[in-house]
């Protein structure tokens, strides 16, 4: 596969045919995609957990003004234990990956740091866990069609609501993917 034919920086977005619980509805950010295979962080399953309570957890005091209500995601069933927090280019932090020239992904402690003081990201998602694919294994999936796949739109990754994105990263194709039949059939 030619590095040009790679999902870094896509959405995933699975069909209304897929139905294992872990992606069923589910609109994923592919974070790196190549020969080795696929890293995304699923975008749309808040968890009850909130970022004041991962601020708690790891004893990091808040500054007055820090959303601690926003909601950390479920970002796969892999390493559930694990943070990862994608934000806009900016900042130096220990283990960061740039995504594209607009989006990174960090996954050190010092950014929840600089977070909890007011000096972090202006927006970013904090989510626990990672989706993952062996070499091949996406590319098999998709090609199966459990999952369409779009570039990547900012506004859908920080700004639409969770509960509304898998219905918008559909539109960016000109799906809307609430009338499409969940069952395949064979002509």
């Amino acid at each position: 596969m030619a590095s040009s034919e790679y999902l870094t920086n896509q959405f995933l977005i699975a069909m209304p045919t897929l139905t294992d619980p872990n992606f069923a509805h589910t609109v994923t950010f592919i974070w790196e995609h190549n020969e080795d295979g696929a890293l995304g962080i699923i975008i749309n399953r808040p968890l009850q957990m909130r970022l004041g309570d991962v601020f708690d957890q790891l004893n990091m005091p808040t500054a007055e003004g820090v959303n601690t209500q926003q909601p950390v995601l479920q970002g796969g069933p892999v390493q559930v234990d694990r943070g990862f927090v994608v934000h806009p280019v900016g900042g130096r932090w220990e283990h960061t990956k740039q995504v594209s020239s607009r989006i990174q992904i960090t996954t050190s402690p010092d950014i929840l740091s600089a977070m909890a003081r007011g000096t972090g990201p202006d927006t970013a998602i904090v989510a626990l866990g990672y989706a993952g694919w062996g070499p091949g294994q996406l590319e098999s999936e998709i090609a199966q069609n459990a999952w369409l796949t779009a570039p990547c739109d900012e506004r859908i990754l920080f700004e639409v609501p969770y509960e509304q994105r898998w219905r918008a990263a559909g539109r960016l194709l000109g799906i809307d993917l609430a009338t499409m039949s969940p069952h395949v059939g064979h002509a």
